[in-house]
């Protein structure tokens, strides 16, 4: 992830300075234990300021609005309670060359600051502090005790202390090339490395992007450069000094990231703002998205395993619980023929009632053929008994198992990121597993239940008809009980996991043979039978899908169905 450099910084806030200053602040929202969004209000526009302090992408932007769901943290409580009305009036610098900025706020513009925000982009470092105009700690993203840091402590009550000043030098539009070369070559090494140690405010990005405008190689050294080499170089290192002493700034998106200097642009960006943004919130949903996938996979992987195991057991309970019948029926040849009984038998042959085949029947010798004939018969009434009990245990594991491997489907469905549905259609699977406790309800806000959710996946049939497919079990639900209607036909994998799919159809609307066909190619593809040649699938009218009583999500009864077979292999994925 690229990080949020010097240069970044200036440009970001030169434009909110330009765009946002002064606003008024109506909120506050914190989205996760490293980010907060402050609601800015001017007199043409409002957005959300963001604000983050996280480890490996500390940050500040204009950004997205924050979701509905409750906040419950209490950082973003105490900010509001304190800046709640008031206007932020200023940005500045906290040090020079330094990635640290003061926004302040105050009753309205031109009056002093009540309070600072300060926020500091330092890596593992990062921070956001709020103070008052005397710059006594009110609360902060990261309470620092002495413990943790005896250099710089950052406690409630206590005063501000600016971040410890960096010893490099500060890189000036005065600096005459030959000093500038000496400070830089004194110890050989990569051109990428000695430059940020030897100056303030030099990342990695923009060095690579600043030997890539020079036609230079990113693992170029200093003692491999030509003089011709050194002047190309240095002109650059002046272009990116300017382009920060005149705020003259161009966003855009590169082939590995952005840059906010115009350097090797493949697209060009309208806005500092919305690209930041963009690029920040598909990194970390890209993370987060791999991260809950595997957590989701694993654990649904775990519990289907046991429960597998349990019904195995319960299989083989079940298969000992058939010999009932023969037990009962040797009993009865037994009492039937008690004449053939003699003491001391182990072993007895008797000819079966209806075929009249000889049946081997195992004896106590200390007992009579009345009382082995007992011992038969209560065995035939345990096993009988282990029968009934079995029975409804194995089949309440054996629901449990197709309903989790729906939603091991669901998930394998959605193969990698590609945009923010994907990553609300595996957090929807998450609130799901925990609405039916299979996971622990953990440090994360959920989405009311009755919350519509509409991001399903959509196709175009060849007629133009369009197809619906629910991306999880709720999204299952609200397909085939809430979306779908009268005229509509209802796709399913027959009896494979899978979403549900529906073909939307106005009223006299008839679906032509190939999109019938495509719809079932869709929902062969979007089943667990993805890597098959063909599918069974089977539609009907929505109104002959049921729901059984108390059943598990996505879960669904169907009649009056007509099978197709799915050629998942002829979607384009």
């Amino acid at each position: 992830m690229q990080t949020f450099d010097y240069t970044t910084l200036s440009a970001v806030c030169s434009d909110i300075r330009a765009n946002w200053l002064p606003s008024r602040l109506e909120q506050v929202y914190q989205r996760d234990r490293y980010t907060i969004a402050i609601a800015l209000r001017t007199l043409k526009s409002r957005g959300w300021l963001e604000v983050s302090w996280h480890p490996q992408a500390a940050r500040i932007h204009i950004g997205s609005p924050p979701p509905r769901s409750p906040d419950t943290f209490t950082f973003s409580q105490q900010l509001v309670h304190q800046l709640g009305g008031l206007a932020l009036v200023s940005i500045e610098t906290v040090a020079p060359w330094e990635r640290a900025v003061d926004l302040q706020f105050a009753p309205r513009p031109g009056e002093q600051a009540l309070y600072h925000l300060y926020v500091e982009i330092m890596g593992k470092y990062s921070n956001v502090i709020l103070t008052d105009a005397n710059d006594i700690i009110i609360t902060a993203g990261r309470q620092i005790s002495d413990k943790k840091s005896s250099v710089r402590p950052i406690l409630t009550g206590q005063v501000y202390e600016q971040p410890p000043k960096l010893t490099t030098a500060i890189p000036s539009l005065d600096e005459s090339q030959q000093d500038w070369y000496e400070r830089v070559s004194l110890i050989p090494g990569a051109i990428k490395s000695q430059l940020p140690k030897n100056y303030r405010g030099v990342s990695p990005a923009l060095v690579q992007s600043m030997l890539k405008a020079a036609n230079l190689s990113t693992e170029s050294t200093t003692d491999k450069l030509t003089s011709k080499e050194w002047q190309t170089l240095f002109k650059q290192w002046h272009e990116w000094l300017k382009a920060l002493q005149e705020k003259k700034f161009q966003a855009g998106w590169t082939e590995t990231g952005y840059t906010v200097l115009g350097w090797g642009v493949v697209e060009k960006a309208q806005d500092i703002q919305e690209l930041l943004n963009r690029y920040y919130t598909d990194k970390f949903n890209q993370q987060i998205f791999a991260q809950l996938k595997h957590q989701l996979s694993q654990k649904l992987s775990n519990i289907l395993g046991k429960l597998r195991t349990k019904s195995q057991t319960f299989e083989k309970r079940l298969q000992q619980s058939e010999q009932s019948d023969e037990y009962r029926t040797q009993a009865d040849l037994l009492m039937a023929y008690l004449q053939e009984w003699e003491p001391g038998m182990e072993e007895i042959t008797l000819a079966d009632f209806e075929t009249n085949e000889p049946v081997k029947i195992k004896l106590q010798p200390d007992k009579n053929a009345v009382q082995n004939a007992q011992k038969l018969y209560k065995q035939h009434q345990k096993l009988k008994r282990a029968r009934t009990a079995v029975e409804p245990l194995l089949a309440e594991v054996n629901a449990e198992i197709e309903y989790l491997e729906q939603v091991d489907a669901a998930i394998s469905q959605i193969d990698n990121y590609l945009e923010a549905e994907d990553l609300e259609a595996l957090e929807e699977i998450r609130e799901e597993l925990i609405a039916q406790k299979y996971l622990e309800d953990s440090e994360y806000r959920r989405r009311s239940s009755n919350e519509a959710t509409t991001n399903f996946y959509r196709h175009q049939t060849p007629s133009g008809f369009e197809v619906l497919i629910g991306r999880n079990n709720r999204q299952n639900d609200q397909l085939t009980f809430k979306v779908a209607g009268d005229y509509d036909l209802w796709f399913h994998a027959q009896e494979i996991p899978g979403s549900h799919v529906l073909l939307r159809l106005e009223p006299g609307a008839v679906a032509e043979e190939n999109d019938l066909q495509f719809t079932a190619n869709l929902t062969a593809y979007y089943s667990r039978a993805r890597q098959s040649e063909q599918v069974p699938v089977i539609y009907t009218e929505p109104k002959h899908v049921y729901k059984p009583k108390g059943a598990k999500p996505g879960i669904a009864i169907y009649k009056q169905e007509t099978i197709l077979w799915g050629k998942p292999q002829s979607v384009k994925s």
